[in-house]
């Protein structure tokens, strides 16, 4: 198990490009198994639930060749269909949160997948009804394999389109649903969709292979079965979440620093939400530029009552920020109610937080209160175990603000969502070494 030792207090000066976004990424890739042609993906970040996501498909006979950083081809032409039902496959996809995402397109396009309960971070009960319920809507079978551990489902004449009401806009289910759906005979109707720029990227691809949905950007999606689906290029968007840590670590650190090339026009609320904190931002072309600032105040409502940050469906504030805000908030003027609404775990992690001296009232597993330092207090430095992919990238800006030196263990987690880290902070002026 690797960590980070970080020096704490030091200012971050100049410029960083964010990676290709993670989520997209596992979708439009798992996505390549529709087709029997070649797709091209670029800007394909380099972390490891991408790289596990690429090895698994290698394994059932899709074809990768790696044409540049960050660019790979697909082609899903020679699949090994009695290995995606074989034990060793379906352990594999369990051990992967990622993988969930195979299901789909395995369905559609052989008419038989395992659905395992997911792996990946331990941030709470996800739910998988919205993948489930959704497949048998569009005439599945699905029976649960006691020795695999996992759901089978069969569709063997096929899927039919329909209209199906989604009992929550699940991105994941969504994306699931849309690739099952694509091949399917007849018109599928998908209501309560979700709407994140991810899916929206999802669909934007099935329509360059051939399929033909509409509706995209709106939480209603009409998709038209097609035959078979053919070749096609995409370039994956800069992660946004990437861009809202980044603009974190700017104000944590008391920092001047560019963001470049973020997409704003894709960002959502993410700006604003760290506007409430007094963070100043400027933005310059397709890049963000944020100022050294003495102090953060955070706002209230116009009412007078105390700011609330919580997360919400697209085109609300995404739950994978609001770890970084509860941090940046430890050190902003003023006091904030974090409410994070669909993960009963995530906030756990504000135990070391507390220790390293910040002022911070956990309500329930959902909801805590942060009182600022105003940059007058600094965080203590100390040792910490990451739980998670947001919360561990979280509790880095943590120690980057903190006085002293800190040691984060089980960066594994943090390595899963964020591309050579330390490589691209140290570079910046922080001080992050791995061990």
């Amino acid at each position: 198990m690797s960590s980070f030792v970080i020096e704490g207090g030091h200012r971050l000066h100049g410029a960083i490009t964010p990676q290709g976004a993670k989520n997209e990424a596992l979708q439009v890739i798992s996505a390549v198994l529709l087709t029997r042609e070649a797709v091209t993906i670029s800007n394909v970040p380099e972390i490891l639930d991408v790289q596990n996501l690429i090895s698994l498909l290698c394994g059932v006979g899709v074809s990768v060749e790696k044409l540049g950083k960050g660019c790979y081809r697909f082609c899903a032409a020679q699949i090994d269909s009695s290995y995606i039902s074989s034990k060793t496959f379906v352990g594999q996809c369990a051990r992967l949160r990622g993988s969930v995402m195979v299901a789909g397109p395995l369905l559609s396009r052989f008419g038989e997948a395992y659905f395992p309960k997911p792996g990946g971070d331990k941030i709470g009960r996800r739910r998988v009804d919205t993948h489930i319920e959704g497949f048998i809507k569009l005439g599945a079978s699905c029976v649960y394999d006691t020795e695999r551990h996992a759901y089978h489902l069969q569709a063997k004449n096929g899927l039919q389109g329909c209209y199906m009401l989604l009992d929550e806009a699940s991105v994941t289910g969504t994306a699931n649903i849309l690739m099952a759906s694509v091949l399917a005979k007849g018109t599928t109707t998908i209501y309560n969709a979700a709407c994140e720029p991810y899916v929206q990227q999802l669909c934007r691809l099935l329509n360059a292979m051939g399929a033909q949905i509409s509706g995209i950007g709106s939480n209603l999606l009409t998709v038209r079965g097609v035959e078979a689906l053919h070749g096609a290029e995409h370039r994956i968007l800069p992660d946004m979440i990437e861009v809202g840590s980044f603009i974190g670590m700017a104000a944590i650190t008391q920092s001047s620093l560019t963001i470049r090339n973020v997409a704003w026009d894709q960002l959502g609320i993410i700006p604003e939400a760290f506007m409430r904190l007094g963070i100043k931002m400027e933005r310059r072309g397709d890049d963000i530029w944020i100022p050294w600032q003495d102090s953060y105040e955070i706002e209230s409502f116009i009412d007078g009552s105390i700011m609330t940050l919580a997360d919400a469906p697209w085109p609300g504030l995404t739950p994978d920020l609001l770890s970084v805000l509860l941090v940046v908030a430890t050190q902003c003027k003023g006091s904030v109610l974090i409410h994070q609404k669909m993960f009963e775990s995530r906030l756990f992690f504000v135990d070391k937080l507390i220790d390293m001296g910040a002022q911070i009232i956990l309500c329930d597993p959902h909801r805590a209160v942060v009182i600022g330092h105003d940059h007058k207090i600094q965080l203590r430095g100390g040792r910490m175990t990451s739980p998670d992919i947001r919360a561990g990238i979280a509790l880095l800006l943590a120690a980057m603000s903190a006085k002293g030196t800190s040691e984060i263990d089980n960066i594994e987690q943090i390595d899963r969502g964020y591309e050579d880290i330390e490589g691209r902070l140290t570079a910046l002026g922080a001080s992050i070494v791995r061990k």
